[in-house]
């Protein structure tokens, strides 16, 4: 359902049996806080794709980024040149 890499991949999947349906969802999935790495200044040319392949070495990996500084939309990391977010420590 999800690529390999998602932050949905290991949440789990429910199937519920309503009127005679069924219907498949995933469950809640709650932030769980990524060990801090360094710190990142924000310039125009940024991509989050980029950032995260050159410190995660993982371009989908985004995500990781967006759950450290708690956004919701990966774009408003990036919106306000000059502004300073987290950049997580890589996978061991």
């Amino acid at each position: 359902m999800f690529f390999k890499g998602s932050r949905y991949e290991n949440v789990e999947t429910i199937t519920k049996d309503e009127k005679g349906r069924l219907v498949r969802y995933k469950k809640t999935r709650f932030i769980t806080q990524p060990k801090p790495g360094r710190s990142h200044h924000v310039s125009q040319q940024d991509r989050l794709d980029l950032l995260a392949h050159a410190r995660l070495r993982e371009p989908e990996r985004f995500w990781r980024i967006c759950d450290l500084n708690y956004a919701l939309w990966p774009d408003d990391l990036l919106a306000v040149p000059g502004r300073t977010i987290g950049m997580p420590a890589p996978e061991e």
